[in-house]
């Protein structure tokens, strides 16, 4: 969405018009689910924290300044209320892998081995040790594929503190992989 019409849009969204504001919702609906998922590590959870942002863009899309700026805005709302869910909670979602034993008929080329998972699971467990804010940076940074000045000005720290932040957790992402 260009700059122009996206300011035309949040311009009139932010005077009451629905329709405006749905097409928001439309075009930033899943990456706001996407970054909550890895911050909740739980589908319902990442749906549940995202429904909730929306009624808060709502309110507060009057304060946009630049319009520019409303995917990384949106997405700082998405990330504080997956964290405060998280928080009201006080749990942490497993990752289960579902395994059914393999059956002759299974057996063909299209049967998958469990262990092929494995990278997939090793990551989701390594990000679940972080904590929620950690896991909320790595998500705006590498899901939503923000820049560090974007999540600087969200969380509140310069972008050079969000660069080193993000370096020592991967960091900490990698020594966990190799250990896994």
């Amino acid at each position: 969405m260009e700059g122009g019409i996206r300011g035309t849009l949040v311009k009139r969204a932010a005077a009451g018009d629905e329709t405006a504001f749905a097409r928001i919702v439309a075009d930033f609906h899943d990456d706001m689910a996407r970054v909550c998922f890895v911050v909740c590590r739980d589908t319902d959870l990442a749906q549940e924290a995202t429904q909730a942002a929306w009624p808060i863009a709502w309110r507060k899309l009057d304060s946009i300044r630049d319009a520019d700026r409303l995917r990384p805005w949106l997405v700082s709302i998405a990330v504080n209320e997956a964290r405060q869910l998280m928080r009201q909670r006080g749990r942490r979602a497993l990752r289960e892998i579902a395994i059914e034993p393999m059956t002759d008929e299974r057996a063909g080329p299209q049967a998958t081995d469990p262990a092929e998972h494995a990278a997939e699971i090793d990551l989701a467990n390594a990000l679940a040790r972080l904590s929620l804010d950690d896991r909320a940076l790595v998500a705006m940074r590498y899901v939503a594929g923000l820049t560090s000045n974007e999540i600087g000005v969200a969380i509140g720290m310069s972008a050079g503190g969000v660069r080193t932040r993000l370096a020592r957790l991967l960091g900490r992402l990698r020594e966990d992989l190799r250990d896994a």
